[in-house]
């Protein structure tokens, strides 16, 4: 007991001792869905969109590229072509598909199994790098246009509708966290690889977002809304210093590769003025069983946009999805990847996380932002040597990027934890237990395929083995499928175990008709 003196404490007031209000939709957002910031504010802000999506549509033909062959001039319009499709696909997104700002560009899901097509032996007898490059892009852009079937059919016949109805907000919750935090390999480790400018470009973000909008206050939002445009300026201004001053002269290969700022060789590759059209690599080809393969990473990506997609609702103060507008945003989602196809992306398309997180920061959840920002991707990628100067900002920078903008995906999950009943349970085992699986299991194939250079499942069959590896390897994927079973099958029918889950926060949403703030 506590000693003597002066009397008891007043009892606390009733106020303190309720718990915060459960929000459909989250408050403090500057601009919603419908309501768009003044123009020369939203151009600075959708071009915002577009510096934070080039570190994808890099990232990936970077790396595949070289391995199908080509050069730097290829890396150049492969890149073009992205930037050119990810534009068309995130306005037919905002426009036909949900409606979100969701920007649609270049997935990591894909690279598996288009790895598994450049590796394939058929292509070993061509001598000519440039010809092997092509040969290998009509492989890959056949294995996409047929794996784009499988969004299309799942989305606009409906079947997903079916399946998203018993999405609860507990099952969310590890499907929506996952789908950001489970790309932390892409964070940090991609700062530390030149710390000396990846950390101050993640320390000026966190500054400049969190910090100075309070020592500063101005009625515009400008340091918070624009962190990203003062922190790269900053740091590529540094990083370039660092390459002309010598920093860098005696440094190793890798080092240079990531820290210098003249080493991309994209603005010299890049045509000054070049239009990505259908088929510009040549008639696709296709193989059955890398068809499959890339219809299995197809599937990982729906599950995945999906968590995507929820988290863009949240951050533009949207009411929670209908199932009907998920299923038609999949929908579009599988003609975005058919456009992958067509025009020879090298890669398939989802909804960009990273470009979520950045709604979160900005608070700006207008859908005219993110359509001007589609119309900067289509813009740059054809004036080739502009949109190569800002494609050669730094890796770090980028990763830095991603510690804060997946952290921001991954907790837009965790607040649906509101809607649930944590003293339950049920409730717990459901969210501890995918939430272990959807990180150990990944963990695991993900282990053993660095270890031995190919996944747990091996066979002859390269095809079959991305089939099983690629969806066992994603961390939102595991954790999404097996929530929404456990939610499902435990104990559904009880009314009280469905109130604990959330659902009823989730039904009035399901149709235009029962709530009116639904868009």
């Amino acid at each position: 007991m506590a000693g003597g003196g002066g009397g008891a404490a007043p009892p606390p007031k009733q106020d303190e001792l309720q718990p915060h209000p459960v929000k459909d939709q989250l408050p403090n957002i500057a601009y919603c869905i419908t309501s768009p910031p003044p123009w020369p504010e939203a151009i600075l802000l959708g071009f915002q969109h577009y510096l934070v999506m080039l570190g994808t549509t890099v990232i990936i033909p970077t790396a595949l590229v070289p391995q199908m062959g080509g050069g730097n001039e290829e890396k150049a319009k492969v890149i073009q072509t992205l930037l050119f499709v990810a534009g068309l696909n995130t306005l037919f997104q905002t426009l036909f598909g949900t409606r979100l700002p969701a920007v649609i560009g270049g997935s990591y899901t894909f690279v598996a199994p288009t790895i598994s097509i450049i590796l394939a032996g058929r292509h070993n007898d061509t001598v000519d790098p440039h010809a092997k490059f092509e040969r290998i892009m009509r492989a890959i852009q056949g294995s996409l246009i047929v794996a784009s079937t499988l969004q299309i059919v799942i989305g606009f016949s409906g079947l997903w509708r079916n399946i998203t109805r018993f999405l609860s907000p507990l099952s969310a919750v590890p499907l929506v966290a996952l789908a950001g935090f489970g790309l932390y390999e892409l964070g940090f480790p991609g700062v530390a690889k030149c710390v000396e400018i990846g950390l101050p470009q993640l320390i000026l973000l966190v500054i400049f977002s969190q910090y100075i909008p309070h020592v500063i206050r101005t009625e515009r939002h400008v340091f918070d809304r624009f962190a990203v445009f003062f922190s790269v300026i900053i740091v590529w201004v540094y990083a370039h210093l660092l390459t002309v001053g010598g920093a860098y002269k005696n440094a190793g290969h890798n080092t240079q590769q990531t820290c210098r700022t003249d080493r991309s060789g994209l603005v010299e590759a890049a045509p000054w003025i070049r239009v990505p059209y259908p088929f510009q690599w040549g008639a696709p080809t296709f193989d059955a069983g890398e068809a499959f393969a890339m219809m299995a990473a197809s599937f990982v990506a729906l599950v995945e946009s999906t968590g995507a997609f929820i988290a863009v609702s949240r951050y533009a103060s949207a009411t929670p999805l209908p199932p009907s507008i998920l299923s038609r945003g999949v929908g579009w989602q599988g003609v975005g990847i058919l456009f992958s196809g067509i025009f020879g992306t090298v890669n398939g398309s989802s909804v960009s996380v990273e470009n979520a997180g950045l709604l979160a920061l900005t608070r700006v959840g207008s859908r005219r932002v993110v359509q001007i920002s589609a119309g900067f991707m289509i813009f740059f990628s054809v004036l080739g040597k502009f949109g190569a100067v800002f494609a050669s900002i730094p890796a770090p920078i980028i990763a830095a990027f991603y510690c804060l903008f997946f952290a921001y995906v991954g907790s837009a999950g965790l607040s649906f934890l509101q809607f649930c009943n944590l003293n339950s349970f049920r409730t717990k085992f459901i969210l501890g237990f995918s939430f272990f699986m959807g990180l150990s299991v990944p963990q695991y194939f993900n282990e053993y395929t660095a270890v031995n250079g190919y996944g747990p499942v091996h066979t002859r069959a390269r095809w079959f083995n991305d089939i099983i590896n690629v969806p066992f390897s994603s961390e939102a994927f595991v954790a999404g499928i097996l929530a929404l079973f456990l939610d499902i099958t435990l104990h559904r029918k009880d009314s009280a175990t469905r109130k604990d889950s959330g659902m009823h926060w989730w039904v009035k949403f399901r149709s235009f008709k029962t709530d009116t703030r639904s868009l």
